[in-house]
């Protein structure tokens, strides 16, 4: 199964300059946990979870309209290409511990994310042999793995 298949799109995207607030806006909206930071030319530079914003928000002291996306954004995204396939974008989420990875074409431009939630879907929707299903539980296991202090200070 590929990335194609399995992707959401249209994805919820905001950009660098935006304020918390106004991403933390597009999240409630649209009831999801993050949206993918992109240019002007829809390359996603950068993830921000609803997560990221309130610890940007109480570490800054600010409140989330006077914070800007660019100062609590991951920057560099893993991405993934729409032809990759399954087991290559749980292997890079395993490795990375990360819960979402957007899909982009060939020219960059990004054209859905493919989440935690989207593999147990495809598990549950397609008929999968027996030996796949546990690839879900151990993408899983490895992305919500407690990372210590030190390696998620430094992040």
């Amino acid at each position: 199964m590929k990335a194609e298949t399995l992707m959401t799109s249209p994805v919820c995207t905001c950009s660098e300059d935006d304020s918390l607030e106004q991403a933390a806006r597009i999240m409630w909206e649209s009831d999801v946990g993050c949206v993918v930071v992109i240019d002007e030319q829809e390359h996603p530079v950068g993830m921000l979870t609803d997560r990221d914003a309130l610890m940007a928000a109480y570490t800054q002291g600010v409140p989330l309209r006077a914070a800007r996306v660019s100062s609590a954004m991951s920057r560099e995204p893993l991405k993934c290409s729409s032809d990759m396939h399954l087991k290559e974008i749980e292997q890079a989420m395993q490795s990375a511990q990360i819960r979402r990875v957007p899909v982009v074409n060939s020219d960059g431009k990004l054209v859905g994310i493919v989440g935690l939630g989207d593999i147990a879907r495809s598990s549950q929707d397609l008929p999968l042999h027996v030996t796949e299903v546990p690839g879900v539980a151990k993408t899983l296991a490895c992305v919500t793995q407690p990372r210590s202090r030190e390696v998620a200070a430094a992040e």
